[in-house]
């Protein structure tokens, strides 16, 4: 399973766990940072694919 994907399901836990949990903000600007860092690794992936 490729890196990106990972972050990406570990990033959309974290956002819900920081949602349904008002005491942990934490968890949902560490999960929107997941997410924002393998978005960007894979649209670097993809592009380094196609060059």
């Amino acid at each position: 399973m490729a890196l990106w994907l990972i972050l990406i399901i570990v990033g959309v836990v974290m956002i819900v766990l920081g949602v349904a949990v008002t005491a942990a903000k934490v968890l949902l600007w560490i999960g929107i940072a997941l997410l924002v860092i393998s978005l960007i690794g894979w649209i670097v992936g993809r592009g380094r694919a196609r060059a």
